[in-house]
C-alpha cells in the first residue's frame, strides 16, 4: 500500500467539513442561548456555562487522544510491514522482484 493511497482514504469532503464545523458551532451557539435565557440566577449560569466550557474543551483533549492512537498504531503497524518484508526479502529475494 502506497502512502499516497492511504492519505486519500483519509481526507474529508468539503460538505463534510463545513456540517461538521456548522453542526458544532449551532450546538454551542444554542446550548449557550437556552444558558442565557434560563429564569435563574447569574451563579447558576455562570456554573452552567463554566460546564459548558469545560464539557467543549473535554471533547477536543479526547478526539485528540483517540487521533493520535489511531495514528500510533497505524505507524507501528507500518513498522512492522516494512520489518516483515525485510525478513522475507533475507530469506527470499525473490519475493521481492
Amino acid at each position: 500500500m502506497s502512502r499516497q493511497s492511504t492519505n486519500a482514504s483519509q481526507d474529508h469532503s468539503g460538505a463534510w467539513v463545513v456540517q461538521t464545523w456548522a453542526s458544532f458551532i449551532l450546538s454551542v451557539a444554542v446550548t449557550s442561548m437556552g444558558i442565557y435565557h434560563l429564569p435563574v440566577d447569574g451563579w447558576q449560569k455562570a456554573f452552567l456555562g463554566m460546564g459548558l466550557l469545560f464539557t467543549v474543551g473535554s471533547t477536543f483533549t479526547l478526539s485528540k487522544t483517540v487521533r493520535d492512537q489511531h495514528e500510533q498504531q497505524r505507524l507501528t503497524a507500518r513498522i512492522d510491514e516494512a520489518r516483515v518484508t525485510k525478513l522475507l526479502a533475507e530469506v527470499d529475494p525473490v519475493v521481492l522482484k
